[in-house]
């Protein structure tokens, strides 16, 4: 049989085509994808102060076949997630998803560090055909750890009661409970007794920073008025972050100690250690000193029966 060469040249031209490339690009056609914070990669995600944040990932299937996608997941701080491990996404379509991300202790870490959690998705069947060629795409991103303000107060229990007129000194301890450095911003101190007065002493609190974790003490001095009544007094004192002051945020650190004012103690007679004189002991010592009246009338009475019967015998 005799070939017509034009029919031939077409066949030719069909089959040079470049048919089957164009299928194979367009039936692998998918994107995994994440949505980043105002749709910037380089911005992190940053987790909540109980440990948790949520993070939004899509799959778009260009393609001409349904795609079945097994997912794997890379979460850093020990963190723990909630997220398809398998999804099947249809010819021209794009399916979203959310990686719930909890579990992350953040007082361990430093405040504002960064590290990389991962998204890798593969094809495993296409149609529900078995993909031997396991596509495979891979996208991260950054978790942030959050600045966590706190700060806290103890204040020293007080030795003992004071008196009216005098002073007592109290320590105050504040502690650096958050995950980052910070320091003392205000402090107040109050009471319920307006004769009772405290010094500056505080103030040296709002002085420097505290590194996480450390403390920082300072003395209170109160004094109690001369005329200050007995009553018990509760003392107040409050700090608040300094960092936190910064941001407009009020994060503060407050505790409470009772003092307990007595009057001064009354003078006693025996106080300066000499013994007041009663009169009549005075006289009742002279009196002691002097001999008795009986015994003065019997010597007299001896000495004239001796002497006065011999005058009258002369005679």
């Amino acid at each position: 049989m005799k070939v017509n060469s034009s029919y031939f040249g077409v066949l030719i031209l069909l089959f040079s085509f470049p048919i089957c490339p164009a299928s194979a690009q367009e039936l692998g056609s998918w994107e995994l994808g994440i949505y980043y914070p105002d749709e910037d990669s380089a911005n992190p995600f940053e987790i909540s102060p109980e440990g948790s944040v949520n993070v939004e990932f899509f799959i778009e299937n260009s393609g001409i076949t349904e795609i079945t996608v097994q997912l794997e997941y890379e979460i850093p701080f020990g963190g723990e997630f909630d997220a398809p491990e398998e999804e099947s996404i249809p010819s021209g379509t794009n399916k979203s998803f959310d990686l719930k991300i909890s579990g992350i202790d953040v007082q361990a870490f430093d405040a504002e560090k960064k590290e990389k959690f991962s998204i890798t998705g593969t094809i495993s069947s296409r149609q529900g055909v078995p993909d031997l060629t396991a596509s495979s795409q891979n996208r991260e991103g950054d978790l942030e750890i959050p600045t966590i303000f706190a700060i806290s107060v103890e204040i020293s229990d007080p030795f003992g009661s004071m008196n009216s007129g005098s002073e007592t000194i109290l320590t105050v301890t504040v502690r650096n409970d958050g995950n980052g450095q910070d320091g003392v911003g205000e402090v107040l101190v109050e009471d319920d007794c307006p004769l009772l007065t405290s010094d500056n002493g505080l103030d040296s609190l709002t002085i420097g920073n505290i590194d996480s974790g450390k403390t920082k003490d300072a003395e209170l001095r109160l004094i109690a008025s001369e005329s200050h009544p007995r009553r018990h007094c509760d003392i107040t004192v409050t700090v608040s972050s300094k960092r936190a002051l910064n941001q407009g945020i009020n994060a503060i650190g407050q505790d409470e100690v009772r003092v307990s004012v007595e009057p001064p103690p009354k003078g006693e007679s025996g106080d300066s250690g000499e013994e007041e004189t009663n009169p009549s002991d005075s006289e009742d010592s002279i009196k002691s000193n002097l001999p008795a009246p009986g015994i003065i009338s019997l010597i007299s009475a001896i000495f004239m029966s001796i002497f006065y019967p011999r005058k009258i015998s002369n005679k």
